[in-house]
């Protein structure tokens, strides 16, 4: 199993402590990946481009590019480019993100997400291939171009870069069966919001059909902490967040995740609590059990058993995350070891 460094969002600024010296570290202690995610602040392929000019081995890992952020060709673009100048480090991580943020952040229609999924990666997939001009007969991304003030002079095209790698490897996010199971049929990997490796049941129908070589990299967060509740109380923060605040009341996919994972009852509670702005409390009612189960928390001892599990289940890859900076990283490189 190995191990990747989930950097997230940037927030209100780029934080205090340095993606960069992160991801050095990262490097150093022998980490496969370093992520960044987008969601309605910074974007994911330039602080890639900044951690990847330097650093040297380390892959880069987009997590997520948000699909409505760019049209499929210039998503190929950014990836051919970055992956061009890492010298063949991307990982080209996708998601379709919520209706919140596509429709009121970049403007566009939600609908039929798995379609358009479908039709994004049939399109960036031809671009890396550069096997002939890129075309789809598709409604939600038509190439060339013949709808409302079409001039009618649209041209099918090749990329005039070579790619670097034709097969440059493409995992999903995806938190639905349908969705999971699409991913299965048409990705290199899947990006897991939320796995537990105690119960990998849950997710064994839709990866039943995983071709052999098939990436599992699941976010987890990290907090080591004599106290286990004080350990989870950040996981929890954060959990309560998506749950309450990720989506809509109606249309929630973390909600509906951790309601699959069996707290449905849980779920529905923290959502009513954080939308009623009683956010501690929201908190507070996330359960410690889920919290503990996708997370590594505790002291360092419980992280070392707790990491034996994880092991042992069919992930590929631990995206780490959480505050705790260069010894978490050393902490956790030495547990794993």
């Amino acid at each position: 199993m190995k191990l990747g460094l989930q950097l997230g969002y940037w927030g209100s600024s780029p934080p205090a402590d340095g993606h960069v010296a992160l991801a050095r570290e990262a490097e150093a202690l022998g980490f496969d990946s370093v992520w960044m995610a987008e969601s309605w602040g910074n974007d994911v392929f330039t602080p890639l481009a900044w951690i990847g000019a330097h650093t040297h081995r380390i892959k880069l890992g987009t997590g997520l590019a948000q699909l409505s952020a760019r049209t499929p060709a210039a998503c190929a673009m950014n990836a051919l480019t970055l992956d061009r100048l890492s010298g063949g480090r991307l990982i080209l991580g996708l998601g379709v993100s919520g209706p919140q943020v596509v429709e009121g952040w970049y403007g566009q229609p939600f609908a039929q997400p798995l379609a358009r999924t479908r039709e994004y990666v049939d399109i960036v997939r031809q671009v890396l291939r550069r096997q002939a001009p890129v075309t789809n007969l598709g409604p939600h991304y038509p190439l060339p171009y013949t709808g409302p003030g079409a001039t009618g002079l649209g041209k099918a095209l090749k990329a005039n870069t070579y790619p670097l790698r034709t097969d440059l490897p493409l995992y999903l996010g995806a938190e639905g069966p349908r969705n999971i199971a699409q991913t299965v049929a048409i990705a290199d990997g899947w990006l897991p919001l939320y796995y537990t490796p105690f119960h990998p049941e849950i997710f064994a129908d839709q990866l039943r059909d995983a071709k052999p070589g098939f990436e599992i990299a699941p976010m987890v967060m990290v907090n080591i902490h004599d106290d286990l509740q004080q350990a989870l109380l950040p996981a929890k923060q954060s959990i309560a967040f998506y749950i309450g605040g990720m989506g809509a009341k109606t249309h929630n996919f973390h909600k509906n995740l951790m309601a699959r994972m069996g707290y449905e009852r849980e779920a529905d509670h923290i959502q009513a609590l954080f939308l009623a702005g009683r956010r501690n409390e929201a908190v507070l009612a996330v359960p410690d059990k889920f919290a503990d189960e996708i997370t590594l928390s505790g002291p360092k001892e419980r992280l070392k058993e707790r990491l034996q599990v994880w092991k042992a289940s069919p992930v590929t890859t631990l995206l780490i995350m959480g505050n705790g900076g260069v010894p978490m990283l050393r902490t956790i490189s030495e547990l794993a070891a």
